[in-house]
């Protein structure tokens, strides 16, 4: 992995969050540093999220901030251009794993089958995506999956119905370097303006990680 994504595995937990406005930038980074959580993946499934990610790097460049649903190429130029320190797909493409390559973009594409991690590790990728994660089939399904190409040393941020509960199931696997959490910073949470509860979240993801990990 990249010296960049090697710090996403040391923190264990990435939230992935869709944030709606520009205005929530700052405020969200600051909560998610309150509560000791220095990395977020902000998405392309908002209007905003290039722009969030311009202004995080330019006033919050202490969070290691990535761009996460990255589906075209005109997406993987704008999240290099704004700053993005990594990028994150819910699946493969090489066009885009290529692309990314070309912009020094540290990349996880997306993964669900064995073929697809064929493909992936065939481009020379070596952390991914599984996604999505629980409707996949949980920890079981992944580490069957991986099985046959555990010898190349692949890990795996697995994303979508993971939950502070269910960071163990996942984390306690040596193949797992980091997880995704939707859970802690939410749509309505920015919109109500509650950075206390995302905060408080983001410090109990933290420190479930910490545990599990020893």
């Amino acid at each position: 992995m990249s010296g960049t994504f090697d710090r996403v595995a040391g923190i264990g937990v990435v939230p992935v969050i869709a944030i709606e406005k520009a205005e929530y930038a700052v405020p969200l980074a600051d909560a998610l540093l309150e509560g000791g959580l220095g990395v977020a993946e902000i998405t392309f499934r908002t209007a905003a999220a290039a722009e969030v990610m311009a202004i995080l790097r330019d006033k919050r460049p202490e969070l290691l901030t990535g761009a996460g649903t990255i589906l075209t190429l005109d997406q993987v130029a704008s999240a290099a251009g704004c700053g993005a320190a990594f990028g994150l797909a819910p699946g493969f493409d090489p066009a885009i794993v290529d692309a990314a390559a070309g912009a020094g973009l540290p990349f996880a594409p997306g993964v669900m089958t064995p073929s697809d991690l064929t493909l992936a590790a065939g481009r020379g990728c070596r952390l991914m995506k599984f996604f999505p994660a629980v409707a996949a089939g949980g920890p079981v399904m992944l580490k069957n999956i991986h099985a046959p190409f555990a010898h190349l040393g692949l890990r795996f941020i697995p994303t979508g119905g993971v939950t502070l509960e269910t960071m163990k199931d996942w984390l306690a696997m040596p193949e797992i370097a980091a997880v995704g959490g939707t859970w802690i910073a939410k749509a309505e949470d920015m919109r109500n303006g509650d950075w206390s509860g995302i905060a408080a979240k983001a410090r109990a993801a933290v420190a479930r990680a910490k545990e599990i990990r020893g």
